[in-house]
């Protein structure tokens, strides 16, 4: 409908990072406030191929190339019909562009394996089977076996890398990453923890009603909550920075799917994220933080087991309390440090000064696998 591509054009708008985030005055800083956005949480593909546009090392010659990024707004595609009952509408531009993409020079010499793609959608939405079920089936198809993907949730047997999303937060310069940094590290954290999310009271036995009920019997001094369904839309992000920027840890439990985007929210206010399960974070951004299998996760996030808290045999306020003030403040200062992977340059180069963004470290680790080199976590 008009109304739909409006808001579409207006969530992409600003190169993707969406309209500015003018609520949010007197919550950042004064000076970085015009460069704040409301950035849509599936506008991965735009942003990313902007950049691309702009690498310093982009060819237009295939011989000279190591690497071909493939420039198809897959999630976006797909989100036009994901609600439709005709299969073949979501599948229609995915097929169109194999067909064209396996006519092409560079694909048949290496069939796809040194080609990229950025897909701003999580891997469910690409991965149906036969012509029932959810979402298209573009991971699935023939063709695609050996494309790289940069997903920003991968399926757990989906070989494919991962890749964040920024949540409105496009600096323009390591500059001002490095004021937020420091805005953020000294910020007085009043509350030990927070949540916000939306309660499923239809949903049986829903998890982020036990995370609420735990709020409340922790405290106001202890833990504040914030009901999603209670707040404007226009005013949550304001409201959820506010929190965030408040508290010394957010919980994080499973959304719609195993990831949550508000991990990232309160990352980067320096708020250290308590996840409940484990693919909700390790294992999934391996370039970005560091992950499972090294023990490190205990660097930047708390796990408790959801199982757990359910049962009644762990509570959330005893086990961050047990934390202690300074282990929290090193887990802060680590959470801190990694806020410029986490996040996307509004500016065509990138941040300058060394400094890496989200996108920089997607491309590095794609060169270094396609060189078939082991790329180190954050």
């Amino acid at each position: 409908t008009n109304s739909t591509v409006e808001s579409l054009c207006v969530a992409l708008s600003n190169g993707g990072f969406g309209p500015p985030a003018g609520e949010l005055a007197g919550v950042v800083p004064a000076n970085l406030l015009p460069y704040w956005y409301s950035t849509d949480q599936f506008s991965l593909e735009l942003i990313f191929h902007r950049r691309i546009l702009a690498h310093r090392c982009r060819t237009a010659d295939p011989s000279a190339a190591a690497a071909f990024y493939i420039p198809f707004y897959a999630g976006l595609s797909v989100g036009k019909h994901l609600w439709s009952g005709d299969a073949a509408s979501r599948d229609r531009d995915s097929a169109l562009l194999l067909r064209w993409i396996k006519e092409q020079s560079p694909w048949k010499r290496s069939n796809g394996s040194d080609h990229f793609i950025a897909l701003g959608r999580i891997s469910w939405d690409f991965h149906r089977s036969g012509n029932d079920g959810w979402g298209g089936s573009f991971l699935n198809m023939a063709g695609m076996e050996k494309v790289t993907r940069l997903i920003i949730e991968r399926n757990p047997s989906d070989k494919g890398r991962r890749s964040t999303v920024s949540d409105g937060v496009p600096p323009r310069t390591a500059a001002e990453v490095r004021q937020w940094q420091r805005f953020v590290l000294n910020r007085n954290r009043s509350t030990l923890f927070v949540f916000a999310g939306a309660p499923r009271p239809q949903v049986k036995d829903d998890f982020r009603g036990f995370l609420f009920k735990e709020c409340k019997r922790a405290g106001k001094g202890t833990c504040r909550s914030l009901d999603w369904w209670k707040v404007r839309r226009q005013n949550r992000s304001s409201a959820a920075m506010r929190l965030f920027l408040d508290s010394a840890f957010c919980l994080q439990p499973k959304g719609d799917s195993y990831t949550r985007r508000s991990m990232f929210d309160c990352m980067l206010v320096g708020a250290v994220p308590v996840v409940f399960w484990r693919h909700s974070a390790y294992g999934q951004y391996e370039w970005y933080l560091p992950g499972s299998g090294e023990g490190r996760e205990g660097e930047w996030s708390v796990f408790i087991d959801s199982r757990e808290v359910k049962n009644g045999t762990v509570s959330v306020k005893e086990v961050l309390e047990g934390i202690g003030e300074k282990r929290a403040r090193e887990m802060r200062e680590r959470v801190v440090e990694m806020i410029p992977r986490l996040l996307y340059a509004a500016a065509d180069e990138g941040l300058g000064e060394g400094m890496q963004d989200a996108f920089d470290v997607a491309v590095k680790g794609v060169l270094r696998r396609f060189r078939g080199a082991v790329v180190p976590a954050a």
